[in-house]
């Protein structure tokens, strides 16, 4: 691996060929009065960060301190610890006029080619995508409320309440901030599905009420199907699949009841082949996310409460230093008992 490192801000390369390699950018500079300066503190590593094949800044779950305002900038302070939602729309399409604004053919995400991300010292951005933290709050817990914010979606979505029992296909980062999610918005019962052994005790640490373990094997849907009833004791109202492969996809929407809801979180195949005409005649509800929307109030607001505690998932701290950052990016790719890896900068 070889990397290159001043300047505090990287471009990452992960080439299948040459490995990695990674360049410098220059500082961030102002664009626009109504933007805000940030100094960034806590960032996160995602999926989406390992396989990234183009040179380019990555990173995306992120959270600072505020450097420099806009002069038109009312609503925060230079000093203010804050989170960043990522991702900016155009601002003028039907999309952003009808509230999915995170569907915008235009959007500009940190980290998503061609738009560079903020593993960088400091970013510039949109002072409306930009939150307050409260003084009880962490900087890597305001980076944290990033992957959180999927889960919160695909919860909204999915609605989820108290009278829901949920099922969740993965124990990843976001399987289990989904799992985190469901119980903050009162899912009453939830069961994780893994291959994983290790990832499965780490959902029943956090308050999974039973775990499945899976297989990757399509046959092995029906007997898994007749498991999953089995540890959910009722039938499943809500399954999450935050994999999204042919097996997981299929064992949820034939584990799910009549009328239940079946949200694809995850999108491990661009194609698959599943049971849809089966799950049609039973009425399932076949939905899909695509990240978040007006989100972050609601993420900080339960982690403030105590209601979701996002700290355990980080198992992994590095530094802002060349030698760190390639540990980093190895540790993720390389998963083992990795969960989320984060860096302090």
């Amino acid at each position: 691996m070889e990397t290159k490192f001043k300047n505090n801000t990287i471009y990452y390369h992960r080439n299948p060929t040459s490995g990695t390699s990674m360049e410098i950018n220059s500082e961030a500079k102002w664009k626009r009065p109504n933007d805000v300066k940030v100094q960034i503190k806590a960032l996160g590593i995602c999926g989406s960060d390992v396989d990234h094949f183009k040179p380019m800044v990555i990173g995306h779950e992120c959270a600072g301190i505020i450097k420099d305002i806009g002069s038109n900038v009312k609503s925060l302070a230079v000093g203010d610890r804050v989170a960043l939602e990522p991702g900016i729309s155009c601002q003028t399409c039907n999309f952003r006029k009808n509230g999915t604004y995170n569907l915008c053919r235009k959007m500009k995400f940190f980290g998503s080619p061609p738009t560079n991300g903020s593993l960088a010292n400091q970013v510039v951005h949109p002072a409306n995508l930009v939150f307050k933290l409260p003084d009880s709050m962490s900087l890597e817990e305001g980076a944290m409320c990033e992957p959180l914010s999927v889960g919160v979606h695909a919860c909204r979505r999915a609605g989820v309440n108290p009278d829901t029992r949920v099922l969740i296909f993965g124990a990843g980062p976001i399987g289990l901030v989904t799992m985190l999610a469901a119980r903050a918005f009162g899912a009453p019962r939830i069961v994780t599905a893994d291959v994983d052994h290790y990832r499965l005790s780490i959902a029943k640490d956090l308050d999974a009420d039973d775990t499945v373990q899976a297989s990757t094997n399509i046959q092995d849907v029906g007997e898994e199907v007749l498991n999953i009833h089995k540890v959910m004791g009722e039938s499943v109202d809500i399954s999450f699949d935050c994999v999204g492969f042919d097996k997981t996809m299929s064992t949820a929407l034939t584990a799910t009841r009549a009328g239940g809801k079946v949200c694809l979180v995850g999108l491990g195949q661009s194609q698959m082949t599943i049971p849809l005409v089966a799950a049609a005649a039973r009425e399932v509800d076949v939905i899909g996310i695509f990240r978040y929307r007006n989100t972050w109030p609601l993420c900080i607001e339960l982690l403030r409460t105590g209601k979701i505690d996002v700290k355990p998932l980080i198992t992994h701290r590095y530094k802002f230093t060349q030698e760190d950052v390639e540990k980093a990016f190895e540790t993720s790719a390389n998963g083992g008992n990795a969960i989320k890896v984060m860096f302090n900068l």
